[in-house]
């Protein structure tokens, strides 16, 4: 496992953590509104469209697109350096909501606006995995 100490790790709380849950488990859960069936991303108590308490988390497929991103040339602290450069990136999800993430595993060059990705996980402790986003095409060749 990389070393990732001294980089910023989420805080678990009782709205979060099913979602962390999942991410161990490398499974990519959001939320979805039991009334009006619209998906949400970030975790929350009440349904953004209807107000509804009524939501459940469900297996997203973990499949989008790259809505806008920037390349970080100078990394935030000393932890990040041996990463620079790196996307950092808005995704599309196949189910509607928006997460902000991380596009690896190809060149930074090479990402663009509209880009299909699929989710990745990184272990950085025994606590907390991190989803990322790959090329969707990269699957294809392995």
């Amino acid at each position: 496992m990389i070393d990732h100490s001294g980089k910023n790790f989420p805080n678990i709380n009782v709205e979060t953590e099913p979602y962390w849950q999942g991410c161990r488990n490398h499974e990519l859960l959001i939320q979805q509104c039991s009334d009006c069936g619209r998906h949400q991303f970030y975790p929350r108590i009440i349904c953004t469209d209807c107000s509804s308490k009524n939501v459940k988390w469900v297996r997203a497929s973990g499949k989008g697109k790259v809505l806008s991103y920037t390349i970080v040339h100078r990394a935030i602290s000393k932890a990040y350096k041996s990463e620079v450069p790196y996307v950092i990136a808005l995704i599309d999800l196949d189910e509607g909501p928006t997460m902000m993430s991380n596009v690896i595993q190809c060149d930074p060059q090479n990402v663009k606006v509209g880009m299909e990705v699929e989710v990745v996980f990184e272990d950085w402790s025994e606590e907390i995995t991190i989803p990322k986003f790959r090329p969707e095409n990269l699957n294809q060749n392995e």
